[in-house]
């Protein structure tokens, strides 16, 4: 494993995840550091949404530990972290400053970005008066990525945010990560097209049936 730079955003240590006799992950160690960006490769159920999901405080590992910012559990520093999932949560029938405005009301007492400030760092207009519904899949990838980032995360944990989008729209959305990158975000991004994410990888993580096959380092050209 290469050698990570203190302090650390996060270190996974011989993490497991079991389902019933099902072994999602498998041993997996792991550091992450501050303003790097990793790309996690793998077939369908080598445990990769498991893994970021255990980043985000949405699962706890079986076996093994997982600490984010210098020893905090990720559950208790979860309003430092964005998660977006592979699943849409967004409202169709809404426009992206109403699912943001709903989104921002959920964490009363939070600072957070106002819809607009967060549509503008993704590159929409917040003053377009159309629904969800009437968005490019494009359109909507970036309203996802919005909604993560009104909270203004430290760690950025990206579920497939390219899928079905147009080789146009992913050069965009690769170009604002770079962005957001250089402000010491740590992003970590799953996907099965490794080429998209080519440009901005830091490191590139394969796992191979819950195990850690391969953690080489890449090379961003953003």
């Amino acid at each position: 494993m290469p050698p990570a730079a203190n302090p650390k955003c996060a270190r996974l240590n011989g993490v497991s995840k079991l389902f019933g006799s099902f072994a999602a992950l498998r041993q997996v160690t792991v550091d992450l550091e501050p303003g790097r960006c990793y790309v996690l490769i793998g077939e369908n159920g080598a445990g990769k949404s498991t893994l970021l999901r255990i980043l985000a405080g949405l699962l706890h590992p079986s076996f093994g530990t997982v600490s984010v910012f210098g020893g905090l559990d990720p559950h208790d520093a979860r309003a430092r972290i964005g998660y977006m999932s592979h699943a849409p949560m967004l409202y169709d029938e809404l426009t992206a400053v109403e699912n943001l405005q709903y989104f921002s009301s959920l964490y009363p007492g939070r600072p957070n970005l106002s819809p607009a400030e967060a549509l503008r760092q993704v590159g929409l207009d917040p003053d377009l008066d159309r629904t969800l519904g009437q968005y490019s899949q494009g359109m909507r990838q970036r309203t996802s990525l919005a909604r993560v980032l009104l909270p203004v995360p430290e760690l950025l944990l990206l579920d497939e945010p390219f899928s079905n989008m147009d080789v146009e729209s992913v050069s965009q959305m690769v170009k604002m990560l770079a962005g957001f990158r250089q402000g010491n975000r740590t992003i970590v991004i799953t996907t099965h097209q490794r080429e998209h994410a080519a440009p901005i990888a830091d490191w590139v993580l394969a796992l191979k049936a819950g195990r850690v096959a391969s953690f080489e380092p890449g090379s961003p050209t953003l």
